[in-house]
């Protein structure tokens, strides 16, 4: 008897297996429509999922809604606090220009090193093989360009020099060129301000500023600008900032090692900068003081 349970109850398992594996092939295979038991539980499985999403949607909506208005609280409150502010610097400003032209009236002093004039171009040519060192511009000598003016880029910062002019186009050196011509009298500015030329761009995309005397105070941060006395750039334009200072091979002076505040690889609208203060001539550079023999 109890074999005859036991046969019993492998026949019904093996015909439970036989039942569900008939279903599932029936369940997978392609079908134009749905039995009426798949549609109930389909459709009430989709009920359930509307009748729960519609309210969880709602309260996430809700307290996202509460977030971004308490963020656009703090942004406001932020921006109102910059706006009064920038109202106050406007006003310092306006107050100093106007000390300006008073000292510059009273010293009969109506041009400086910064004073200049600037011209608007656009890049119109970059040879590959050449791509860090030239550029081409859209505007000439009809346009007042002239050999040596400086040329700033659209933030403001010194990408280098005209180095030839053509009636409708000129040729500009960047400060990244290798040329040890290219040299840039630079101001390192701190509360002791230390003199240097720019000379040379090394393989990590920095400016070299050397001569800097060895007792000079250098630290990392201080901004690099044109000090006005080379007789080319006026005073005041930004070149980078210091990342490094090493001394150099006999220790008597400093290099600075400066990242450009120009983007070199990437420039589509310049600046050319025509100096108003007369720019000097190779023979003002000459010793008048030893007289001249007979």
């Amino acid at each position: 008897m109890p074999q005859f349970f036991l046969n019993k109850r492998l026949i019904v398992l093996l015909v439970s297996i036989i039942i569900l594996v008939a279903l599932i092939g029936f369940s997978l295979r392609e079908r134009s429509e749905l039995t009426s038991q798949e549609k109930f539980v389909k459709d009430t499985t989709g009920f359930v999922q509307n009748l729960v999403s519609k309210p969880a949607h709602f309260v996430a909506g809700f307290f996202q809604n509460l977030e971004d208005l308490q963020n656009t609280y703090h942004e406001n409150k932020e921006l109102k606090t910059r706006v009064e502010d920038l109202v106050t610097l406007e006003k310092q400003v306006q107050i100093l220009e106007k000390d300006n032209k008073e000292l510059r009236v009273i010293l009969d002093k109506k041009q400086t090193l910064r004073d200049f004039k600037p011209i608007q171009a656009t890049v119109i040519g970059r040879n590959p093989d050449r791509w860090h060192e030239m550029i081409i511009i859209d505007k000439g000598k009809t346009n007042g360009i002239k050999q040596n003016m400086a040329v700033i880029g659209s933030n403001g910062s010194l990408l280098g020099k005209v180095k030839h002019v053509n009636q409708f186009s000129s040729t500009i050196q960047l400060l990244s060129a290798m040329d040890p011509k290219n040299q840039i009298s630079a101001i390192i500015q701190g509360k002791k301000s230390a003199f240097g030329l720019v000379d040379g761009y090394d393989k990590d995309k920095r400016l070299m500023v050397k001569r800097i005397p060895s007792d000079a105070k250098i630290k990392k941060g201080q901004i690099v600008i044109t000090s006005g006395l080379g007789g080319i750039f006026p005073q005041g334009l930004l070149i980078g900032k210091v990342v490094d200072v090493k001394p150099d091979q006999y220790g008597l002076n400093q290099t600075a090692y400066v990242k450009p505040g120009a983007n070199f690889y990437d420039i589509e609208n310049v600046m050319v900068i025509k100096r108003a203060m007369r720019v000097p001539e190779a023979g003002d550079y000459l010793d008048t003081t030893k007289e001249e023999t007979p």
